[in-house]
């Protein structure tokens, strides 16, 4: 294999990183320039609301290896990550924040690892961040511990978006329909070869972090239903429970009927209507996020909207 005829794409999705895309950019290049391999640059700007467009047609402008989709709106980030997928041909895909906080070092580390163990998909894994705040540590936990509870995945803690991909998995995601994207359990469930690398993360160079809490949650649950139906099988065993146990109260209706005791009744019917209702709506809503899923599938609309790309029309597929 001729490795100087490989091209290799930097995959970054942006949101409001009008400070940082510049700064990116040069790390990333004074990091390339030095390997022996085709680069190019691939932003796909996830509806900013900031400069980050201007910013990256600039960069298009003084250099043409750099490419570029913007979105309609914001389409979140695992969305944008696809959307680079679908329209890069490349023979590896590295994806990167656009923050600094994957390190541009790391990526000689993933190419050789790509070529010396002749793997499909080279994967990294956050090593313990000490700054990060106590809640982020355990909600960062909590989430890992949630998928691979309810779903049919086994994601390790840590595992980020930093990752490389080679041109036989981009094909097969770029193949894959699904409205609800996960990448993260996609590239699980798909199989190939794969392999781990630690890494340790960079402070993020400027603004703020854009996965709050609420997005975590809508991630998590994206993983859930995409690939199991556990939640479904632990509403029927709770179902089930909860109507054995109503038996155990058989003892203490009879008793009261036969000794004539007065029987209050109205607290505890209050109490266990509350409870059944309650569980009702709770397993009705699990039944409603898969019924959802199927009905937001079968409307077939486009995963994405691009408004605004550089990018020739034999080298995307879903604009």
């Amino acid at each position: 294999m001729d490795i100087s005829r490989l091209k290799i794409c930097i995959l970054s999705a942006a949101y409001n990183e009008n400070e940082n895309i510049l700064v990116f950019y040069n790390t990333v290049k004074n990091v390339i320039d030095k390997l022996p391999y085709s680069f190019e640059f691939c932003f796909v700007n996830d509806g900013s609301t900031d400069g980050t467009l201007r910013v990256i047609r600039n960069l298009a402008r003084e250099d043409h290896m750099v490419k570029y989709l913007s979105f309609s709106r914001n389409f979140g980030q695992q969305v944008a990550l696809k959307a680079g997928i679908d329209s890069i041909d490349a023979d590896a895909i590295i994806m990167m924040d656009s923050d600094l906080q994957h390190p541009p070092s790391m990526i000689p580390v993933l190419i050789e690892t790509w070529l010396q163990k002749r793997v499909n998909i080279v994967n990294t894994l956050r090593e313990e961040d000490r700054d990060l705040s106590w809640f982020k540590k355990q909600s960062s936990q909590w989430f890992y511990k949630i998928i691979n509870n309810l779903s049919n995945l086994s994601l390790e803690p840590g595992q980020a978006d930093f990752r490389l991909i080679d041109r036989q998995v981009a094909q097969t995601l770029k193949n894959s329909k699904e409205q609800d994207v996960f990448l993260r359990g996609m590239i699980q469930w798909i199989g190939f070869k794969q392999i781990n690398l630690p890494y340790k993360p960079h402070k993020r160079f400027s603004g703020e972090s854009k996965y709050t809490l609420s997005k975590m949650i809508k991630l998590a649950l994206a993983g859930i239903t995409s690939f199991s139906v556990k939640p479904l099988h632990g509403a029927i065993y709770a179902g089930l429970l909860i109507a054995l146990s109503s038996f155990f109260y058989l003892p203490y209706v009879l008793y009261s009927y036969f000794s004539g005791d007065a029987v209050d009744g109205w607290s505890s019917v209050i109490i266990t209507i509350a409870f059944f209702g309650g569980l009702n709506l709770f397993i009705l809503g699990i039944i409603g996020l898969y019924i959802g899923k199927i009905l937001i599938q079968n409307k077939e609309r486009p995963l994405y909207i691009v408004q605004e790309h550089n990018i020739y029309e034999n080298s995307y597929s879903q604009f």
